[in-house]
């Protein structure tokens, strides 16, 4: 699936009960989404991006919350400051990651290349 395609899902209620991903599947979808990599022993998901300024940090920052809200699907963290931000996705309800893990990471990374995210 592209990543283009992957965006246009919707996150489904994870409410527990479902294995998480295994190291395989986790390895096999991450080139479904530029520039995000697996940490924690495949556990979770983690992007970097850059911006030219604190204002278009923050701004990526307020809309990638507002993505968390509609989607129901939050990130672990989201750590930033002038110019950086670094977002860390896991599906807690299971420990691990699932398939919403990368339909948000590939939402976020719209919303990145909408405000000219630094490369």
């Amino acid at each position: 699936m592209t990543e283009a395609a992957l965006a246009q899902k919707k996150c489904t209620p994870c409410r527990g009960g479902v294995a998480p991903l295994n190291s395989d599947e986790v390895q096999s979808s991450l080139p479904q989404v530029t520039g995000w990599s697996a940490v924690d022993g495949d556990t979770k998901i983690a992007g970097e991006f850059r911006f030219k300024n604190f204002r278009q940090t923050l701004d990526f920052v307020t809309a990638v919350g507002e993505l968390a809200e509609a989607e129901f699907h939050h990130p672990v963290s989201i750590n930033f400051g002038w110019g950086f931000c670094t977002i860390v996705l896991q599906t807690k309800k299971i420990k691990g990651l699932h398939e919403n893990d990368f339909i948000m990471a590939a939402k976020i990374n719209e919303i990145a290349a909408g405000m000219s995210a630094v490369e």
